[in-house]
């Protein structure tokens, strides 16, 4: 499979000696990313197989990915949770441990990955992962469309919320990955409860023509904008506008609103496989 011909995989390996409140991030497509602290490294919804459509390659493969602590995955679409490559690095780093939702882990399971590697999780619990508290957060989504109902995932779930996203305190900062999700009564003044410092916001919204070609949406762009305004984000990195034709978003707008209507927000646009360090 075609990849970067840039060594990303090996900058996360050499990354080290992050000082204390600063993390680097890889973006790996779509909502997918590449994190690394003083002591972990983690990847949040790596989406890395080939699949017909995508417009940008991956930045590395399962079988040259770097050293890994943990896989967090927020719910079950493929662009998310990439099962194949899950497997694959299953057996390539027994290390390795996962993080999704709980309704979901019998998707791992069937894989082939071990019960005892997965952890599955819900909102209002607290969970440490090495040195990074994680606290699953709820989102709005739905598995499929058309129809599109979008909701919390408590009737396919036995009552559990079915899609999640995740803040995430490492080294100093603390970091928010919606997973993909609409806005919903509450959600800011909740995410203001965590103090964040940095959001990683997906843009590509939705609307009834996407939803008829089975493409269930998210925020958009002056949505997740105003919600990093109202819980009270410190800086942003939109995501989720790249990656499949017929489902992109407007970052050039999105950049515009927030220099208009939110100039105290910070907005970082990441290149591709390109690492990023924050510094709170």
């Amino acid at each position: 499979m075609e990849t970067y011909p840039h060594t990303c995989a090996q900058e996360i390996s050499a990354t080290e000696k992050l000082p204390t409140r600063s993390i680097a991030l890889w973006w790996l497509g779509q909502a997918g990313f590449a994190i690394k602290s003083a002591s972990l490294t983690m990847l949040i919804d790596p989406f890395l197989s080939e699949h017909e459509g995508r417009l940008v390659v991956p930045p590395f493969s399962a079988t040259t990915a770097p050293e890994i602590d943990f896989v967090l995955c927020t719910h079950e679409h493929l662009d998310h949770l990439d099962l194949p490559v899950l497997q694959e690095l299953a057996q390539r780093q027994p290390q390795l441990r996962f993080v999704v939702p709980r309704p979901i882990i019998g998707q791992l399971t069937e894989t082939g990955i071990e019960s005892e590697r997965i952890l599955g999780v819900q909102p209002g619990e607290e969970h440490m992962l090495g040195t990074c508290r994680l606290r699953p957060v709820p989102a709005v989504h739905a598995i499929q469309c058309p129809p599109a109902i979008y909701n919390f995932g408590f009737e396919e779930s036995e009552g559990q919320y079915r899609y999640l996203g995740y803040v995430l305190d490492l080294n100093g900062v603390c970091l928010y990955h919606p997973g993909d999700t609409l806005v919903y009564d509450g959600m800011a003044a909740h995410l203001r409860s965590h103090a964040i410092d940095l959001a990683l916001l997906p843009i590509n919204g939705r609307n009834y023509f996407r939803e008829q070609q089975q493409l269930v949406g998210n925020m958009d762009e002056r949505e997740a904008a105003d919600l990093a305004a109202a819980a009270g984000i410190n800086c942003v990195i939109p995501t989720h506008y790249e990656m499949f034709a017929a489902n992109t978003g407007r970052v050039g707008f999105f950049v515009d609103y927030i220099r208009t209507l939110h100039p105290h927000i910070a907005c970082h646009l990441p290149t591709h496989g390109k690492r990023f360090v924050y510094t709170k």
